[in-house]
C-alpha cells in the first residue's frame, strides 16, 4: 500500500496507532460510501466490526491508491 509522508507521520500518534492496515485495505476494497473532494482526493468510509462497527474514513489521493489519512469518523452516519 502506498502512503504519503503525512500519513506515515500520523501513524505515530497515539490515537491513530491502533488503526490496522488491513482495516484500511478493507475500506478501500469495499467502502459503504465514497465522495470525491474538489481537490480530487477521495474519501471512503467503511465499518470496522473489530472496533464495535465504528466507521473508518480513509482519504486517498486522486490516484486512488495512495493513502493520505485514516481515522475513525464519529460524525459519519450511513
Amino acid at each position: 500500500m502506498k502512503t504519503t509522508a503525512y500519513f506515515d507521520k500520523l501513524r505515530a500518534r497515539e490515537d491513530r496507532a491502533g488503526i490496522r492496515l488491513q482495516w484500511i485495505q478493507r475500506v478501500i476494497k469495499s467502502p459503504v460510501r465514497e465522495v470525491t473532494q474538489s481537490d480530487g482526493r477521495i474519501r471512503l468510509w467503511g465499518s470496522v466490526p473489530e472496533m464495535e462497527n465504528r466507521f473508518l474514513r480513509v482519504v486517498l489521493l486522486s490516484d486512488r491508491e495512495t493513502v493520505h489519512n485514516a481515522f475513525f469518523d464519529r460524525r459519519f452516519r450511513p
